[in-house]
């Protein structure tokens, strides 16, 4: 059971960071700095913000778990996915943040400005829930960690050849849809209980 809370933790984690990133700010970041730097440094520089950002929002969400009983976490949880995903639907745009010069090289330029974009981002967000949600820290952590890693990996690949053939509109209202089902599941699952 344990093994399988793990492996429960780091899917639904990594399934869950994938689709919060589709058409986000660090998603679209991503885009930009691979139009300037090599695709591998930008990858390094996301996996080190990445790995450093959600480790300090998983601290965060077992820290909670200490003072918050386990009901309201899961209700809360449930309700933010639903959140997450209007704010998918919503979308993000670049407010400078790939403008940023670096007088450090390319993987310490893509690293804090990823960094500084993923602070109190959707993404990190949804960590602290999963965090909150899961005793498995590690699990969490990784799993969010390579989620960020495959949409930011997509960004780069959909930025590079599928140039104005899928929208960024498709693409957010297909992720966040999918983040609110989850959502209301949850919602529907856990209100019973507080309301019979």
């Amino acid at each position: 059971p344990a093994k399988e809370t793990r492996m429960t933790a780091f899917v639904a984690s990594l399934l869950f960071v994938t689709l919060a990133e589709m058409g986000d700010k660090t998603q679209l970041l991503a885009m930009a700095f691979a139009a300037r730097f090599p695709a591998r440094t930008v990858m390094a520089g996301v996996f080190a913000a990445t790995l450093l950002n959600h480790a300090l929002a998983v601290a965060t969400g077992q820290l909670l778990t200490t003072v918050i009983p386990v009901a309201v976490i899961s209700l809360a949880a449930a309700f933010s996915f639903v959140l997450f995903g209007l704010w998918t639907i919503r979308g993000d745009s670049l407010e400078g943040e790939d403008e940023r010069q670096g007088s450090f090289g390319p993987f310490v330029t893509v690293a804090v400005a990823f960094f500084l974009a993923e602070f109190g981002d959707k993404t990190q967000l949804a960590t602290i829930s999963l965090a909150l949600k899961y005793t498995a820290p590690v699990a969490v952590l990784l799993g969010t960690t390579t989620g960020m890693l495959v949409a930011d990996g997509v960004g780069i690949l959909l930025g590079a050849t599928l140039s104005g053939r899928v929208t960024d509109t498709a693409i957010r209202l297909a992720s966040g849809g999918i983040f609110i089902g989850f959502g209301l599941v949850g919602v529907g699952t856990l209100l019973p209980a507080w309301f019979p």
